[in-house]
């Protein structure tokens, strides 16, 4: 381990991230603290909300609530990058041998830029998320809330605290930006993303397992990797991608063992965004009184708002993601409609009644399985 860190430049990914994502809408202070202030209570409001449409039982205050900025949302993804990615180095450095200093100097940086135009891009477009391999074998670069005078953040003073559960970012000046581009109310609609996000907060906590599962799925697919010539292969055809008639980049690089671990992170993923998507609506109607002009609006913001931003979400595989919610959302509704929410909450008892990719799309088939 003592090269792999340096074969990626984190921090020229996370100051190039930062600058390409920009700070986003300018407010005044107050407006900005305020945004601040409804986010936080929303996510504590959201809790309890969340348990009694669900049945979860999550402790309070078990991971921390972190407002932050756009600057804020990079450098904490980019600690759960590393953490991913480094078993992935690792590997490449052992089969590959580890490079020149040049090289190695001229490649992390590289990498680095690469991985900072992704992160750019994304910080500019999340509301929020729920980071559940915070605080998991090691520690963090210590992301923390910062005030600032402008939407990109504000602090009520909290820190960003210690969790074995994960930690909960939301991102202040995307949320303000959004909500000015729908034209929605934005106490409403402050409420609406805490909702979601709360959700996988609770999911994650009252569910201690699945953080390890999802970690070690992807250790799986660090283990699952070939260096030579599928890498390389795939590498010649990003171009496809790019153009927009291949797969996205995450297809490129799926060998058939790769394929079956990314199924089974499809299939949870889907399960918990669209759980999310399940409760927020569920919940909305009964707290937030725009809820319905919300959804409305938001569904078509979620399709890309122009050629480029399009194209970057196939190129990312962002286009999967929004199927999850749309897949994960039907798959919970149609469970729930016809065994109840109760046994639907089978699904966390284990993780052999996780649902597979296949049994997303076929939710009687799971029903069968864990309800025979």
């Amino acid at each position: 381990m003592t090269d792999a860190p340096s074969m990626i430049d984190w921090e020229l990914a996370i100051r190039l991230g930062s600058r390409f994502a920009g700070d986003g809408p300018q407010v005044p202070a107050a407006a900005a603290d305020e945004a601040v202030r409804e986010l936080r209570a929303g996510a504590e409001r959201s809790t309890a909300l969340v348990r009694d449409f669900t049945g979860l039982v999550a402790a309070e205050h078990t991971a921390p609530v972190l407002v932050v900025d756009r600057a804020g949302w990079i450098r904490a993804n980019a600690d759960s990058f590393e953490k991913i990615l480094d078993p992935i180095v690792t590997k490449l450095a052992e089969k590959k041998g580890a490079p020149s200093g040049i090289g190695k100097a001229v490649g992390s940086r590289v990498t680095g830029a690469e991985l900072g135009f992704v992160l750019g891009f994304m910080g500019s477009k999340v509301l929020g998320q729920f980071d559940p391999f915070y605080g998991l074998n090691g520690a963090e670069r210590g992301t923390s809330e910062r005030p600032r005078g402008r939407a990109g953040a504000g602090s009520d003073g909290a820190g960003p605290g210690t969790s074995e559960h994960g930690r909960l970012l939301l991102v202040a000046p995307n949320v303000v930006q959004v909500e000015q581009e729908l034209e929605v109310d934005p106490g409403d609609f402050r409420l609406w993303v805490c909702l979601h996000e709360e959700t996988h907060r609770v999911q994650f906590t009252a569910v201690p397992w699945m953080r390890e599962h999802l970690y070690a799925q992807m250790t799986s697919l660090a283990d699952s990797i070939e260096v030579g010539k599928t890498l390389e292969e795939g590498l010649k055809r990003v171009a496809g991608s790019l153009r927009g008639d291949g797969p996205s980049l995450l297809d490129l690089m799926s060998t058939p063992e790769q394929r079956e671990i990314i199924d089974r992170v499809t299939g949870v993923m889907s399960l918990l965004e669209g759980h999310a998507d399940v409760v927020m609506d569920g919940v909305g109607p009964t707290v937030i009184p725009s809820v319905a002009r919300i959804r409305r609006r938001f569904n078509q913001r979620r399709k890309g708002v122009g050629t480029l931003d399009r194209l970057l979400r196939r190129v990312l595989g962002l286009d999967a993601k929004m199927a999850q919610y749309r897949d994960g959302a039907a798959f919970v509704r149609h469970v729930v409609d016809k065994v109840g929410m109760e046994d639907f909450n089978a699904v966390w008892a284990t993780a052999e009644n996780l649902p597979s990719k296949a049994e997303i799309h076929d939710p009687d088939s799971w029903v069968a399985r864990v309800h025979a």
